[in-house]
């Protein structure tokens, strides 16, 4: 073991992540499985297989380099790719060569695909976004009518893969009033498209607007932070709970399982007196003798600074609390209340440990940061390990 930590990936806790969303979605809703930022921290080169085993067919990432660590790791040629974000001009040749789809929102990106399918001499495989209120990207208006017209006279350089749009924060009741009007919009767009191109796949949904909205689900659901085991928000867990147990008569079970598991080790056990300050700075005094174990990983390797005397991970089973500031690459706890801590014994910092558990929620409420914020924050160079 050359680093300090290491992440583990269960594949049954993806399989049953899929099981529940594919059961909740229905049999004729496709799932692209989004894994940009570095598949939530969770390594594409290590998920993408998992998942294809899983019976995922289809992926989403946000720009051209994710999209090529996509295709460098997948291990079926049929397993399709889209970029949703970014991608350069002189990229689109690439794309299109490899069969990568794209999302088209302005009219430019589509004349530069239209320039790159005539010199690959094969479509360009396109989604239209549409503008529905979100005031980002998208088509709307005359350049929504342009892009079709576009598509209608050079049906050799396109194949129409997609229409869709992006919800603004679905995962919040404060946005319902939005995600209705843009649910709206979306399809008086869809009409003027599929009048003039005929059908394409209609794609809407995120996890939150999967979870919160049925009827966003429509042919694809773009699925990124549920197939992870993660609730976009404690908002949306709390919506799909009333919605099983309206009158909270009885506890619902998480159908969500961490695929995550994040561990380190305790590289020394000191014993500290009482009335002595522990670690940098005068942020922790002990009040009686304690013991005070060392954990190689500090905020370098995502753990947050301000976890300091605030965090928690599990030894032996047990919670143990951050105690004095967390260091670059080092963080102390208190295990002085717990049996038997050596050298060596394990921690979990994400993940289960006998009947104890440490969520990624368990970071975020204590640094304000949004579970989604401190999963991509964990670096690649972290090993990342399949386990069963």
């Amino acid at each position: 073991m050359l680093h300090s930590s290491t992440i583990e990936l269960s594949g049954s806790a993806l399989r049953n992540n899929l099981r529940f969303l594919r059961k909740l979605l229905g049999p004729e809703v496709a799932i692209s499985s989004v894994v940009k930022g570095n598949a939530y921290g969770h390594s594409i080169e290590h998920f993408v297989p998992l998942a294809e085993d899983c019976g995922i067919g289809h992926f989403s990432v946000f720009s051209a380099d994710e999209a090529l660590r996509v295709l460098e790791s997948r291990t079926r040629p049929d397993t399709r790719i889209c970029i949703m974000g970014y991608i350069d001009d002189a990229e689109l040749e690439w794309a299109v060569g490899n069969g990568i789809e794209f999302w088209v929102f302005d009219c430019m990106r589509l004349s530069a695909a239209e320039r790159a399918s005539e010199r690959i001499g094969k479509p360009a495989r396109v989604h239209l976004e549409l503008e529905t209120g979100m005031n980002r990207l998208g088509l709307q208006g005359a350049q929504l009518d342009r892009a079709i017209e576009t598509l209608a006279t050079s049906p050799g350089a396109f194949e129409l893969c997609g229409v869709c749009t992006h919800f603004a924060g679905a995962e919040s009741v404060q946005n319902h009033l939005r995600i209705r009007n843009q649910i709206e919009a979306f399809w008086e767009g869809h009409e003027r498209i599929s009048r003039r191109l005929g059908a394409a796949v209609r794609h809407t949904a995120c996890s939150a607007a999967a979870l919160r909205y049925a009827e966003t689900r429509m042919d694809m659901v773009r699925i990124g932070i549920a197939q992870y085991g993660f609730w976009p928000s404690r908002e949306t867990r709390m919506h799909f709970q009333l919605e099983r147990d309206p009158d909270q008569s009885g506890a619902i079970r998480d159908p969500l399982r961490r695929v995550m598991r994040w561990k380190s080790l305790v590289m020394n056990v000191k014993t500290v007196g009482p009335g002595q300050f522990v670690g940098y700075g005068t942020t922790y005094l002990t009040t009686r003798t304690e013991k005070v174990a060392a954990v190689p990983v500090g905020y370098h390797h995502g753990f947050a600074r301000n976890l300091s005397n605030l965090g928690h991970v599990l030894v032996h089973g047990r919670r143990a609390q951050v105690v004095g500031l967390v260091n670059m690459n080092m963080f102390l706890v208190d295990v002085t209340d717990i049996p038997s801590v050596d050298r060596g014994d394990e921690v979990v910092i994400i993940g289960k440990q006998n009947r104890s558990q440490i969520t990624v929620s368990s970071f975020s409420d204590l640094t304000r940061n949004l579970n989604y914020e401190v999963l991509v924050s964990l670096p690649e160079s972290i090993p990342r390990v399949v386990v069963a």
